[in-house]
């Protein structure tokens, strides 16, 4: 009895927590987006240009490569959500193309992110209640268009978390939280 107390107890978390963005209204997420876009611009403002070829490891990608691939995954995600033509030629196979292809510096990077977040917004405005809730492929998933932008929301905010370390360790204070 404990086992299957369990088991519906995960498949409830994992269902509330995969369905939450896709719960939003269309124009809801266009907002969120918007807020999304105006937090990223403010994290990109705070790092000295100096700090955007910053890799706190050798390992790790830099503060511009770090923006860049966020912006590549925002091409990636809205493009196939919306089955789209991908505006830099970007496909889900080819994906980190600006990450390699844009020079990493602050002017550059912001001009390349910002535009992502311009186009996957556009997208969103550009569909229809119905397009939204048809189910497309994203690699082996099959997924709901709304759910496939809510996961392009999660990355974006994943990559652009990651940066706060970057801005800490070049002794910059992050921007405050923007929840609203």
């Amino acid at each position: 009895m404990k086992k299957v107390t369990l088991l519906f107890t995960v498949l409830a978390l994992i269902f509330v927590s995969s369905s939450v963005f896709a719960q939003f209204t269309q124009p809801q997420m266009i907002t969120e987006w918007q807020r999304a876009k105006m937090y990223t611009k403010a994290y990109l403002d705070a790092m000295p240009e100096e700090g955007y070829g910053f890799k706190p490891t050798p390992e790790i990608r830099s503060f511009a490569q770090q923006m860049l691939h966020l912006a590549d995954a925002n091409y990636v995600f809205a493009t196939v959500a919306s089955d789209k033509p991908n505006p830099i030629g970007e496909t889900l196979a080819t994906h980190n193309l600006n990450e390699k292809t844009v020079s990493p510096t602050k002017e550059a990077t912001i001009k390349t992110v910002m535009d992502s977040y311009d186009w996957v917004i556009s997208t969103l405005q550009n569909m229809t209640p119905d397009q939204m809730q048809e189910t497309t492929k994203f690699g082996r998933h099959d997924i709901t268009r709304s759910g496939l932008f809510g996961k392009a929301f999660e990355h974006q905010t994943h990559q652009r978390g990651q940066t706060t370390i970057y801005l800490r360790l070049k002794g910059v204070i992050p921007p405050a939280e923007v929840l609203f």
